[in-house]
């Protein structure tokens, strides 16, 4: 198969993907992967069916075929294709939640500078490596990665990276329990879709839906968080979107949970878990996890909440996910106080407030807790954050957390 065929195939291939038959334009572009002796040509359909195996969930396909990807990099001997390959092995490796892997390959790509394609994606770049260090809960660079991902985005004016970074945040806010500004960025997102998406995928509306519907829920807006989810989840079907459905079925479960509704809540919370554990989202299985642990905490079985908070903490430390754990310890701390189990209680305590240390998850003005209830928070440029209300009260000359990490422990 010559340079033109490969080109047509593959268009042909993009135009079936586009009228939702995916299928079709699977083996459209499987039957050129294996015909055409184009190294460009195969390098591009194996961009089309990493991002088609991303959108299906199918997760370790597209670590596969990102692997092919860059030796066919490697063969072309062009840094462009590199830049691009390592790029889709970092993505490949986040949706499977190998988080230091991602972390990697994204400093792989922005060490490759100079290259034309690097200048074009290291918003993307930027914007995986924020959703890693999010993943192992480093939340100062996490922040700092979405902050530079909305810079590249606004400066090359790329809208559709823009609305990722926006959804991006709305979760990352979601975790440290600011809800303000989870609702604020995918509203946000959900207005650059409205203003700029009539040719993008419906998943970009989809997604900031879904964060919509998190936030709502956070906030108590339990009715807006069901309409929200339910459009996002319909868009979902209709795609075949897999990991979405997923994500959508865990907010259904969560919306019943807040309701107390627990009989309703937990057929929900086992669908997403099978999806979950189909498509390997071991973050999305804890939080399935802690969801169950909650509900049976409701009915006042204890032991069976302890079941899935085991498990739950077998895959928290496995990813390396250290708000996952902080829940974890808070819950138990909540179930031995139940249980009058006092050395237990006091080993949940100790160890809650180590990972609250260890995120730096709080305030260094006034010491308090960040994340443990609603707040209104702000970042410095540093990306540490505090209590806005302290920032308003005390001001700052620099940062106190900076302050205090570069003075030597030695001098303290």
């Amino acid at each position: 198969m010559g340079q033109d065929q490969t080109k047509q195939q593959i268009e042909k291939g993009l135009h079936l993907y586009q009228s939702n038959q995916t299928e079709k334009a699977l083996q459209v572009w499987m039957r050129v992967l294996e015909k055409s002796a184009d190294p460009a040509g195969r390098f591009r359909v194996l961009g089309c069916l990493i991002t088609a195996h991303a959108e299906m969930g199918r997760y370790k396909d597209m670590l596969k075929f990102a692997v092919v990807q860059i030796d066919t990099a490697r063969e072309l001997e062009d840094p462009d294709y590199l830049t691009e390959g390592y790029l889709n092995l970092a993505r490949s490796n986040e949706k499977l939640c190998e988080f230091q892997k991602t972390i990697s390959y994204c400093k792989t790509c922005l060490n490759m500078q100079g290259t034309t394609v690097s200048l074009q994606l290291n918003g993307q770049v930027s914007l995986s490596m924020g959703n890693a260090f999010l993943g192992l809960s480093i939340f100062q660079k996490a922040l700092e990665c979405f902050e530079k991902a909305l810079r590249y985005a606004h400066n090359n004016d790329d809208k559709m990276l823009e609305c990722r970074v926006c959804c991006s945040l709305g979760n990352f806010y979601a975790q440290i329990k600011d809800y303000e500004k989870a609702l604020f960025f995918p509203c946000k997102a959900a207005e650059l879709v409205n203003d700029y998406g009539t040719g993008w995928s419906l998943k970009y509306r989809a997604m900031s839906q879904y964060h919509m519907a998190v936030a709502y829920r956070k906030l108590g807006r339990l009715a807006d968080a069901m309409d929200c989810c339910e459009e996002s989840m319909k868009i979902a079907l209709q795609h075949g979107d897999r990991p979405l459905q997923a994500l959508c079925l865990l907010c259904f479960a969560d919306i019943h949970l807040s309701r107390r509704d627990v009989q309703t809540a937990f057929p929900r919370y086992d669908s997403a878990m099978s999806i979950m554990t189909e498509i390997g989202n071991r973050l999305g299985q804890i939080q399935v996890l802690l969801g169950v642990a909650k509900c049976w905490m409701i009915q006042k079985e204890l032991d069976k909440a302890l079941e899935s908070i085991e498990k739950a903490q077998e895959l928290a430390e496995a990813l390396g996910n250290k708000l996952g754990l902080l829940k974890l310890h808070c819950l138990c701390e909540r179930i031995y106080r139940t249980k009058g189990q006092q050395r237990e209680l006091r080993d949940h305590v100790v160890k809650f407030h180590e990972c609250v240390e260890e995120m730096e998850l709080y305030c260094g003005m006034c010491g308090e807790s960040i994340g443990e209830k609603n707040n209104q928070l702000q970042a410095l440029p540093c990306s540490h954050f505090f209590h806005l209300k302290c920032l308003q009260t005390n001001g700052t000359r620099g940062c106190p957390n900076c302050r205090r990490l570069s003075v030597k422990p030695g001098y303290v």
